[in-house]
C-alpha cells in the first residue's frame, strides 16, 4: 500500500469514526424517601431528569425534607397525582433519617400550606395537576407568593411539554378529598366536624416521554383499570413503571404484577409507596409486600431507594445504579 493510499485509509477512517452517532443519554431517577440507602413506609417522592437538563418532582408528599432539601437542586415542574396527605404533604420529616424507616419523624408541619405548594414556589417551579386542582392551586400559590401561571391544567387525553419531555396525564381508580386541615376558617372547622372532605376532581397518573425514547408511566394510587392497557400500553407504549404496590388504598402486590404483567406490560418496574419498611440495607425484606411483588413480577423489579440514582435508557432498561 502506498503511502498516499495509507493517509487516505487513514483519513476516511476518522471521518467514519466522526460520523457515528453519540450513544443516547440515560434518563436518571431519584427516589426522596425518608433514610438514605433504604425503601421505608413514606416512601413517594421522586425527581426525573432528562438528557437535557429537565428535572421533574413527583408526588413530593412528607419525605422532602421542605424547599430547601439540598436533594432537590434545580426543580423545573411538579407533577401531583392528587391532594391526599401523604402526596400533597400536610408535614414532612425533620431531617433525612430522623425517626425510624417504618415510622419516620415527620414533625414539621406545613397545612394549612402544603410541602408540595412550598416547593413549587421556592422554585419557581411550573406545577401540573388534573381535575379541578388548577383552580384550587392557582389561587393559593398566587396567594402565597407564587405566580397562577405557574400552575398548569392538564387532564386526560391531552399532553403538555416541558424541555423535551412530553407529559400525558392518564387515569387512576382513587379518591381526591382535600383533607380540612389545608383550609382555614369556619368551613375547615364544619368539614372536620363532619369528617367531610373538599372533592377537588379525579386523581390521576402520569406517563413521561423523554427525549432518549424512555417513556415511564407513573401509576399514582389506582386500582386495576382498563386505560392501563388501551392508553398506557397500546397507546403510549410505556416501557418503564413507576408502581404503587401499598393495597388497601390501591393496587396490592399481587394486583400490582397483575397490571405490570398483563396490562402495561414494561421492561422494567419500580416499586412505590409500598407503606412499610420494605428494605435493611438496601436490600428488600422477605415477608413484605414489595418481595412478594418482584416474586410475581415478570420483568426486573426496583425498589426505591432514597438518593440512589437509578439510570434507564431509551428501552426502558436500567443501566447503573439499580
Amino acid at each position: 500500500m502506498s503511502k498516499t493510499t495509507l493517509l487516505l485509509a487513514i483519513s476516511c477512517g476518522f471521518i467514519g469514526l466522526t460520523m457515528q452517532p453519540a450513544a443516547a443519554a440515560n434518563v436518571k431517577i431519584t427516589p426522596l424517601g425518608s433514610h438514605a440507602g433504604e425503601f421505608c413506609a413514606r416512601d413517594r417522592a421522586m425527581i426525573f431528569e432528562d438528557p437535557d437538563g429537565t428535572r421533574i418532582l413527583y408526588d413530593p408528599g412528607q419525605t422532602v425534607v421542605g424547599a430547601n432539601d439540598p436533594r432537590l437542586g434545580k426543580i423545573d415542574a411538579v407533577l401531583l397525582s392528587h391532594v391526599h396527605t401523604d402526596h400533597l404533604g400536610d408535614r414532612h420529616t425533620k431531617a433525612v433519617n430522623a425517626g425510624t424507616c417504618g415510622h419516620p419523624d415527620l414533625s414539621v408541619v406545613d397545612a394549612p400550606s402544603s410541602n408540595t405548594e412550598k416547593i413549587v414556589i421556592a422554585k419557581k417551579a411550573k406545577f401540573l395537576v388534573g381535575g379541578e386542582m388548577n383552580s384550587f392551586f392557582a389561587k393559593r400559590i398566587a396567594a402565597a407568593g407564587g405566580d397562577k401561571d405557574q400552575v398548569l391544567v392538564l387532564r386526560f387525553g391531552a399532553s403538555r411539554k416541558l424541555g423535551n419531555v412530553t407529559i400525558w396525564s392518564v387515569p387512576a381508580a382513587h379518591t381526591n378529598g382535600l383533607d380540612p386541615v389545608f383550609l382555614t376558617g369556619p368551613l375547615a372547622k364544619e368539614m372536620a366536624d363532619n369528617g367531610l372532605t373538599a372533592y377537588v376532581g379525579p386523581p390521576g397518573g402520569y406517563v413521561l416521554r423523554f427525549s432518549n425514547g424512555l417513556t415511564a408511566y407513573l401509576s399514582g394510587d389506582t386500582g386495576v383499570v382498563s386505560e392501563q392497557k388501551t392508553v398506557v400500553h397500546d397507546e403510549l407504549h410505556a416501557n418503564l413503571a413507576v408502581m404503587n404496590i401499598g393495597g388497601a388504598f390501591s393496587t396490592g402486590p399481587q394486583e400490582a404484577a397483575y397490571v405490570m404483567n398483563e396490562l402495561v406490560k414494561p421492561n422494567s418496574v419500580i416499586a412505590s409507596h409500598a407503606n412499610e419498611a420494605a428494605t435493611k440495607d438496601g436490600k428488600i425484606l422477605p415477608e413484605t409486600k414489595t418481595a412478594a411483588f418482584k416474586a410475581a413480577t415478570k420483568v426486573p423489579v426496583y425498589p426505591s431507594l432514597s438518593d440512589k440514582t437509578m439510570e434507564f435508557d431509551g428501552g426502558g432498561k436500567c443501566t447503573g445504579g439499580c
